[in-house]
C-alpha cells in the first residue's frame, strides 16, 4: 500500500538562507509603516510573522494595531518585491533541499506545502527564486499571518489539504520538517511527526532536546530524509 503523508516544510534555514536580507527589509518597511526609525530589531527563531511583528512594534514603543501591523505586512511584502532580483546572488537553497522536494514529489500519497512564519507572498518570492515552488501547493500552506502561536498553522494547513483532497490526515501521516524547536513543538502540539534539520542557528542537541523525533544535520542525504518522513 502506498503510504499517506502531508509534508509541511519550513523556510528560512530549512529549505533556503536568506540570513543577510530579511532583517534588512525591516527597517524600511518599519519607516513606511510608522514614520519613525527602527531601534530595537525584531526576534526571528522560527516565530510567525504576527508574533514577530506584534513584538516588534511593541518594542519600538508603537501599539500592535491591526491597522499598523498591516501596513508593515505591505511595507515587508514591497521590500521583498524589490530585493527579489538579488535572491539568486545573496541568497542560497540549502544542501539537499530542491532534491527532497523532488523526491517527495514523485510519492503517490505524498502531498507536500509550508507550515511558515513567513507571510505568503514572501514565501512564494523565496522558493521562486530558486524554482523551489515546483512541488509544493502554496495554496494549502499554513502561514505567518494567522496565528502569533507558531502550533495553530499545522491544523489550518490540514484542515485546506484534507478540504483540497478529500482525505483526512491522521496526526501521524502529517510531518513538519524545521529547522528551530519552535518547528517541533508545532508539530508535538499536533501529535504530528518533527523531522528536524540542524541547518539553522539551533543544534542537533537542542533540537533533539526539544522532542524532535527525528534530527539529521541537513537535507542532503535524500535517503535519510524519505526514511524520517515515512518511518
Amino acid at each position: 500500500m502506498t503510504k499517506k503523508r502531508l509534508v509541511l516544510w519550513d523556510i528560512d534555514h530549512t529549505l533556503v538562507d536568506f540570513t543577510e536580507l530579511g532583517s534588512a527589509w525591516y527597517a524600511t518597511a518599519f519607516t513606511a509603516a510608522t514614520g519613525a526609525t527602527l531601534r530595537v530589531n525584531p526576534v526571528f527563531g522560527g516565530r510567525t510573522e504576527l508574533a514577530t511583528t506584534t513584538d516588534l512594534l511593541t518594542a519600538n514603543g508603537f501599539e500592535a494595531a491591526q491597522e499598523t501591523i498591516e501596513a508593515l505586512f505591505k511595507a515587508l511584502v514591497a521590500e521583498s518585491e524589490r530585493a527579489a532580483h538579488r535572491f539568486p546572488a545573496e541568497a542560497r537553497v540549502l544542501p539537499g533541499a530542491a532534491e527532497a522536494l523532488t523526491a517527495f514529489a514523485g510519492h503517490d500519497g505524498v502531498v507536500q506545502t509550508l507550515v511558515t512564519g513567513n507571510l505568503p507572498e514572501i514565501s512564494r518570492h523565496k522558493l521562486a527564486a530558486f524554482g523551489l515552488e515546483e512541488h509544493l501547493d502554496l495554496e494549502i500552506g499554513g502561514y505567518g499571518t494567522l496565528s502569533v502561536h507558531r502550533p495553530d498553522l499545522v491544523p489550518h494547513a490540514v484542515g485546506l489539504a484534507t478540504a483540497k483532497h478529500g482525505t483526512g490526515f491522521e496526526p501521524g501521516e502529517v510531518v513538519v520538517i524545521g529547522d528551530t524547536p519552535n518547528d517541533v513543538k508545532a508539530a508535538l502540539d499536533n501529535g504530528a511527526v518533527s523531522v528536524a534539520v540542524a541547518t539553522g542557528h539551533f543544534s542537533a542537541e537542542e533540537l533533539a532536546a526539544a522532542g524532535a523525533h527525528t534530527v539529521l544535520p541537513d537535507l542532503a542525504d535524500t535517503d535519510a530524509v524519505r526514511e524520517a518522513v515515512f518511518g
